[in-house]
């Protein structure tokens, strides 16, 4: 009977842990908050495992998918393309608007 109530205890123990842990993928985010050239202001989020870029522009949501780029990295879709360059330099090009460079805030 007392091995049971050790159990019991060792379990709810447990649940508690895993409750008050910070959650795996909440650790691995990385949001980054951007203002250009031109008066957009954008967040962008990097998850661990995934290659997309997701951002909140002009009040909406938009998903960009990773590119193929020379150097640093690209990410396109609905109109919207993101470039970061290796030495951090950041441009966006997104409703018809020229390109228009962008700097962390």
């Amino acid at each position: 009977m007392n091995c049971r109530k050790i159990t019991i205890f060792g379990a709810a123990l447990f649940a508690v842990w895993v409750a008050a842990a910070p959650s795996p993928a909440f650790a691995q985010t990385s949001f980054q908050n951007y203002r250009c050239a031109d008066g957009t202001q954008f967040i962008v989020g990097f998850f661990q495992y995934d290659s997309r870029a997701h951002l909140q522009l002009d009040g909406k949501s938009v998903t960009l998918a990773k590119r193929l780029a020379l150097s640093g990295s690209r990410y396109t879709g609905s109109g919207v393309t993101l470039k970061i360059t290796k030495a951090r330099a950041t441009t966006l090009k997104h409703a018809k608007r020229p390109v228009t460079a962008c700097e962390l805030t």
